[in-house]
């Protein structure tokens, strides 16, 4: 195994969704054509990690996956999504790992955005 291919979950609005991660969290959607560029990773940890069913760290307990996006500056993509009118909660505490904030898209599936150390 080289690493995660993609990332696939329903919407309510697929098409809406897409266009919300694109404008806000720079992720290019699905290509339409073969010869369309896909969304390019920077190299860098990825955590697998199942959580306990009864776990509250994804918020609502009726979400049952949350996506974690690596980023250079947290302070900078915070503003960024903040000035967007995105309700975005910073983990007050840094971690040996790096530091996290915590967010929703506009279907409710979390988002955690984490800077790592």
């Amino acid at each position: 195994m080289t690493g995660i291919g993609g990332l696939f979950f329903r919407a309510h609005d697929p098409d809406a969704l897409g266009r919300w991660y694109l404008q806000h969290l720079g992720i290019a959607l699905t290509p339409t054509s073969n010869d369309a560029p896909v969304w390019q990773q920077e190299a860098g940890p990825t955590v697998f990690s199942p959580f306990p069913e009864k776990s509250g760290y994804f918020g609502d307990p009726h979400k049952v996956w949350m996506v974690n996006f690596r980023v250079h500056n947290l302070d900078k993509m915070i503003a960024q999504l903040r000035a967007a009118g995105i309700e975005v909660k910073l983990d007050p505490q840094t971690y040996p790992n790096g530091r996290f904030a915590h967010l929703h898209d506009p279907e409710g599936n979390p988002i955690e955005l984490w800077q790592p150390a």
